[in-house]
């Protein structure tokens, strides 16, 4: 049997914001928060093989169904969309629960849990960073060098990160066989960032990405104090986040299962059924299913 999924809407802080869930309330309750350039698209193979638990993995603001002001409208950060996901969850009644973090669904899962550090029980990455020696300098550089200095030449060279060729190389870079990523994924994202005025969101969420180590203190204390447990299945080849930002949870709670997969940074779409398995036993130990 699969969990059958639902696709809603919650307006949030005045923001229609689509959401997929499983399960029901008062189920032991998992948040899936998906990463650039995607969406909760990404899930959709997973969500299913969850079953016996509420699952609910949203839309960031300016991603996916999501509603997608212009940054004149609404100023982007990671503190904003982490405000309004603690949004979504309390209107759904959601007060404790695990976060599946991927790429920028991790700065917003560690934002919620430095906040409410009682309210998330476990943590499950999929290239999730949290440490700076995740980080893969060499594909950093351009944003980096953004972040130093908003030129016409620094930002232009990250327009090329929204091309339909550049999003391709997201999803296939660092796997095997590349036929077996579905061309669907970076076709879907294409369009969502096509959108007019979507590019000056995500400039905006690049430039605000340096907001985000700083935070890393506070997440390594919470995960020391509380010995969070933490799944990492990592995706080796990740051209943005390498496996040494996988390893280095071990080092703030003896309670870090490490996981690295010949694969990229969508771990997903090539190891899907094996991810799911690891992050069913996973949660069977430390938030047992309905």
């Amino acid at each position: 049997m699969s969990a059958m999924v639902h696709h809603r809407y919650a307006t949030v802080e005045g923001h229609r914001l689509f959401y997929r869930e499983a399960g029901t309330a008062g189920m032991p309750t998992i948040v899936l928060l998906h990463g650039f350039p995607t969406s909760s698209f990404m899930f959709r193979d997973l969500i299913p093989r969850l079953e016996g638990y509420r699952v609910i993995a949203p839309d960031h603001l300016g991603f996916g169904l999501s509603d997608a002001p212009p940054v004149e409208e609404f100023d982007y950060s990671f503190d904003a969309l982490a405000d309004l996901t603690a949004g979504l969850l309390g209107q759904l009644g959601v007060t404790r629960y695990a976060i599946g973090v991927q790429d920028y669904g991790a700065p917003i899962g560690w934002r919620l849990a430095i906040r409410d550090p009682d309210a998330v029980v476990a943590v499950i990455s999929q290239n999730g960073n949290g440490y700076d020696e995740g980080f893969v300098a060499d594909t950093w550089q351009g944003i980096w060098r953004y972040q130093r200095e908003q030129t016409p030449e620094n930002e232009a060279a990250l327009r090329g990160l929204f091309t339909l060729e550049a999003l391709r190389d997201q999803y296939v870079t660092g796997v095997e066989d590349p036929s077996i990523v579905s061309p669907d994924t970076w076709h879907l994202d294409h369009s969502y960032l096509s959108r007019p005025g979507n590019a000056e969101v995500q400039l905006s969420l690049f430039l605000n990405y340096a907001t985000n180590p700083p935070l890393y203190p506070a997440l390594h204390e919470w995960l020391r104090s509380k010995q969070v447990p933490v799944l990492a299945t990592w995706g080796k080849y990740d051209p943005f986040f390498g496996p040494d930002g996988a390893r280095a949870f071990a080092r703030d709670t003896a309670n870090a299962e490490i996981h690295l997969f010949e694969g990229g940074h969508f771990l997903l779409e090539t190891a899907g059924e094996q991810v799911a398995a690891l992050i069913r036993d996973f949660l069977a130990r430390h938030l047992p299913a309905a």
